[in-house]
């Protein structure tokens, strides 16, 4: 029998029942149940899809990766590949979102925007991208180069992959982001430090991007704070998007109230609030080495400089933090709590899904789930080991209800070989493996396919990242950051938990 999937919020329900020691005013007796029905740690469980094993690329034949027997996929925008506009594509293909899907003819397209988590390099072209943001190499000794990170907008037809062209560039290390519900994408950089001083703009915010590249505008959203930007999430009931930072020891979690609430391109630059989450009725709390269950209350103060520099921040607690982003430290003098480093963001069903890439007890990830309503949050997943998940970063939640993670950390060697994977996580606590890298080729296997040659190695220890779904759950796009693949996944989805 297949195991039953990860429902957030069946799931909610009973982590929230279990934990009424924090919560006073749930039922002791509801949370005995609840406790008793509950595993008391995360662990690996055989995948209700069956064992994996390698599978050839419908595209190039190769077997870039191993999937449960009925399962198929399709490669395409490898680094190097001549994009639309005649370029080729960026490497370190990263945060990816499907965010616009329609009907044309009697076809149904989609539209991906993909991130690519470049820093720096010395290619004035820009990949092509009609909005460059930052398009100066600065004065300092230190700054050598222009800033290489960027967008790229894919089209994905009945099946068929048919076109990349580039959306933004002159950005930093464009991490993860996320969709927003009137079909956009927030671009992300993970950039902490104050790139001003090497006389270039400053770094370390959000953009939004659109299918359409030509309306992309290539403007931060300074309001939603100047940090190590991770991931982001819309709640769509009321606008306000979640927001994460990755710095290890010093990374708060964020939201943005926008000031115009119409939900349109454009409407989030036009400013609004940016507050630091904090844990009701107590001071500078560290979640950083939660275990399954733990649960707590927020409630936000605000950050009323989100472009602040850098600084050292005392806490209401006495305890000092040094050298933390600007919006960081005004939220720590407030008594804000801090995570280790805040990685995917991804919304479902009235809860927000947030992951600590280097949480719990071993410093191998949690997951987070807010409810929005209630604003508790309760830790999902805690691993205890990388055989069970290794410091999962972007995180999605596919339209039945499944949520997958994709793998970041050391590499791993498990049953079916070496190599990071991507990890279902079930409503009982338990994961499975659901896919594995499995990219080692060779220049002579490269030529073959018409890839760049230098792309050959053994690429299998290299992250998953950008998983998400189409509408209608029969595609999971997912990428390997290097040597930098988009894939296309479909298979008997119903046979098991995603």
């Amino acid at each position: 029998m297949p195991t039953s999937p990860f429902h957030p919020s069946r799931r909610s329900l009973l982590k929230s029942a279990g934990a009424a020691a924090a919560l006073p005013f749930i039922g002791a007796l509801t949370a005995l149940h609840a406790r008793e029905a509950l595993a008391a740690t995360t662990s690996r469980i055989a995948s209700p899809y069956g064992p994996i094993a390698p599978v050839n690329d419908l595209t190039t034949g190769l077997p870039l990766l191993q999937l449960p027997a009925g399962f198929t996929y399709k490669s395409f925008g490898w680094t190097g590949d001549l994009m639309a506009n005649g370029l080729a594509t960026p490497s370190s293909h990263d945060g990816m979102a499907v965010i616009r899907s329609r009907k044309v003819g009697r076809s149904t397209e989609l539209t991906l925007v993909r991130n690519h988590e470049r820093g720096t390099g010395s290619d004035t072209a820009f990949f092509g991208a009609t909005a460059v943001y930052d398009n100066s190499r600065g004065t300092a000794s230190s700054a050598s180069s222009y800033s290489a990170g960027g967008t790229t907008n894919l089209t994905f037809v009945d099946g068929n992959w048919t076109k990349a062209e580039p959306s933004l560039a002159g950005t930093r290390t464009n991490c993860a982001g996320g969709p927003t519900p009137w079909g956009t994408w927030l671009s992300c950089e993970e950039v902490g430090s104050d790139d001003v001083s090497t006389g270039g703009k400053k770094h370390g915010y959000v953009f939004e991007v659109t299918a359409d590249p030509s309306q992309t505008t290539g403007l931060p959203i300074v309001g939603m704070g100047r940090f190590a930007h991770e991931a982001a999430g819309v709640d769509p009931a009321t606008g306000i998007v979640y927001l994460t930072e990755d710095s290890s020891g010093k990374s708060g979690l964020y939201r943005y109230i926008p000031t115009n609430k119409s939900g349109v391109a454009g409407s989030l630059a036009q400013g609004g609030l940016l507050q630091m989450a904090k844990v009701k009725g107590q001071n500078n709390v560290s979640i950083i080495a939660a275990q399954l269950d733990l649960t707590v209350e927020l409630e936000w103060v605000d950050v009323p400089n989100p472009d602040q520099n850098r600084g050292n921040a005392t806490g209401l607690s006495g305890q000092v933090i040094s050298n933390a982003s600007g919006p960081f430290v005004q939220g720590w003098q407030q008594g804000a709590l801090r995570m280790n480093r805040g990685e995917g963001v991804w919304y479902f069903d009235g809860k927000m899904y947030f992951m600590d890439t280097s949480g719990g007890p071993v410093s191998q990830g949690t997951i987070w789930e807010l409810d929005l309503a209630s604003q508790v949050m309760v830790c999902i997943y805690s691993s205890p080991s990388t055989s069970v998940g290794t410091m999962g970063d972007n995180i999605t939640v596919s339209p039945r209800g499944g949520l997958l993670i994709c793998e970041d950390g050391a590499n791993v060697t498990d049953e079916f070989g070496t190599g990071l994977r991507l990890i279902s996580l079930h409503d009982d606590g338990q994961v499975s493996i659901f896919a594995k890298n499995n990219v080692n080729v060779t220049a002579a296997q490269l030529s073959a396919a018409g890839k760049l040659t230098s792309l050959a190695d053994d690429h299998r220890s290299n992250e998953f990242a950008g998983g998400c779904f189409d509408p209608t759950g029969r595609y999971l796009f997912v990428n390997i950051q290097t040597p930098g693949i988009t894939f296309a996944i479909t298979g008997p989805w119903a046979n098991g938990s995603l």
